[in-house]
């Protein structure tokens, strides 16, 4: 599969409607994110004729193993290699029998290795931020998926997993030139994440303080994840990840209260 240099993430409950012109403007890959089930994920690869679709991601707590096993094997025979696997364990927060994350996601890998209609390794890939997660990705599947994180992470994950595994971060960026403006705009996005334990641990772990990550975040923190100004700030800020090893970025544009499509066509201006 291949995936290009720049992919677009965006949510599945926006529906399909810029699916057609995400692929028409050239990126190399259509992320499907919050979670997705596969029946959600079905339309935009309908939608759409070349690009490859990915789930960003299946949670693993939300499905169970057998159907994912089938479904993927239904998406593959209908659509080719058009389509990835991206599983995720999601965050304590959302799942009220959140435990042992990364025995669940072992299990979950077991289950589709000893379903009648295995997942191939080469066919998924894991959202991936700690050493040990990452090391499963590594050892189970094609590479890594990691959300709301730096280029620092991303030089990690490409050190842990080696030369071969994908690397393929998912990056929000605010397509604005005024800074002030661009920072509000990206601590609106971030306040979620900034409460979720996941992320947070993440990003002390690589070099954030208490208090870069308290409240709204500081301007470090805001920076260090989302880049945004014009888009070839954005598209130098973006070279940082693949610097750091990645493979492929998948950009998401936020708050852009008109919608994505002007930020898509801005970004494929100098990312395509």
């Amino acid at each position: 599969m291949e995936l290009g240099r720049f992919g677009i993430w965006l949510p599945y409950r926006e529906g399909t409607g810029d699916a057609r012109e995400i692929e028409s403007l050239g990126f190399g890959a259509l992320w499907v994110g919050t979670s997705p089930t596969l029946d959600q994920t079905r339309p935009f690869l309908e939608h759409t004729s070349t690009i490859p679709v990915a789930t960003g991601i299946l949670n693993v707590w939300r499905n169970e193993p057998a159907d994912v096993a089938a479904g993927h094997a239904r998406l593959r025979s209908e659509f080719g290699d058009r389509f990835l696997l991206g599983l995720g364990i999601g965050h304590p927060e959302a799942t009220s029998d959140y435990q042992r994350p990364l025995a669940k996601m072992r299990s979950f890998l077991d289950e589709l290795d000893a379903s009648q209609q295995p997942v191939p390794r080469e066919e998924m890939v894991i959202a991936a931020l700690g050493p040990k997660m990452l090391d499963l990705a590594g050892e189970r599947t094609l590479g890594t998926h990691p959300y709301f994180t730096t280029p620092e992470h991303t030089r990690f994950a490409r050190e842990r997993l080696g030369p071969d595994a994908l690397v393929a971060p998912e990056v929000a960026v605010v397509v604005d030139d005024d800074p002030d403006r661009a920072r509000e705009k990206a601590r609106a996005y971030a306040s979620l994440y900034l409460g979720l334990t996941n992320y947070v641990s993440n990003l002390l772990r690589f070099g954030f303080s208490e208090s870069d990550v308290a409240d709204e975040g500081s301007d470090r923190v805001i920076d260090a994840v989302i880049p945004h100004g014009t888009p070839e700030q954005i598209a130098a800020a973006l070279e940082a990840h693949f610097e750091a090893g990645a493979d492929h970025v998948c950009v998401q544009p936020v708050g852009n209260e008109a919608g994505r499509a002007a930020d898509y066509r801005a970004l494929a201006t100098v990312l395509v």
